[in-house]
């Protein structure tokens, strides 16, 4: 009775150890929870368009251990074509700025309403559109090429919809007070593809590299530790 006993609690004790592994595992990869909230949208320019097929991915605040840092926006080429991209977004609940992270779907979900410009004004995405696996491009509100895009058109769109606005977050004192709508509502229940291989690999070139003092510091502790208490 005590052997069942006994391997009962080490069963409930590796369960615990591996549901905790799992929370912190989603903590890191899918929410971010921040007390302060991010700094406002720089402005800047778009770069051109390299070529067909390619989507812009607009920049945004990231979280890490020094605090916020600005990952810049990029051209990427749609994972399949007529997937478009629902930008990321930082919203305030429960006292903290949540990060709700971006993703690939047919339709454009809700992203806090947040003006990201060059065709991100708050809702959906005014700077092209999918037709028979082409992608168009509006050149009113796109930087392209015409030598080198030739699948363009100009369709005048609202001005804020042209660069950045300063706010970059929903909710909380300041931010966008902005709710989903319907259609952005049915987007969410939409298989989505999350960020390519190329976004992580920018997200990650962009964090803040630690301090060569503080990885010296940090190798000199290792190497005290491996020798052992002096005799």
């Amino acid at each position: 009775m005590k052997h069942t006993a006994g391997s009962l609690r080490i069963t409930l004790l590796h369960l615990t150890i591996l549901l905790a592994c799992a929370a912190i595992l989603i903590g890191c990869t899918e929410r971010v929870l921040v007390r302060t909230a991010p700094p406002p949208l720089p402005f800047y320019e778009q770069p051109y368009c390299p070529g067909p097929g390619y989507l812009w991915v607009p920049g945004y605040w990231a979280y890490g251990s020094d605090g916020y840092y600005w990952v810049p926006g990029m051209w990427e080429l749609a994972p399949d074509a007529g997937l478009l991209w629902t930008p990321g977004y930082w919203g305030w609940g429960d006292g903290v700025y949540v990060w709700h992270s971006g993703y690939w779907a047919r339709h454009v979900g809700f992203y806090g309403g947040i003006n990201y410009g060059y065709g991100y004004a708050g809702v959906g995405y005014e700077g092209g559109y999918w037709n028979n696996r082409v992608f168009y491009y509006n050149s009113a509100v796109t930087r392209v090429n015409v030598t080198v895009v030739n699948n363009t058109y100009s369709r005048p769109v609202l001005a804020k919809a042209a660069a950045p606005g300063p706010v970059s977050y929903n909710g909380g004192a300041g931010g966008i007070n902005a709710r989903p709508t319907q259609q952005e509502l049915v987007a969410a229940h939409e298989p989505h593809i999350g960020p390519t291989a190329n976004q992580k690999r920018l997200h990650k070139a962009t964090a803040p590299k630690p301090p060569k003092k503080h990885n010296a510091q940090k190798r000199r502790a290792e190497n005290q530790e491996k020798a052992g208490p002096r005799q």
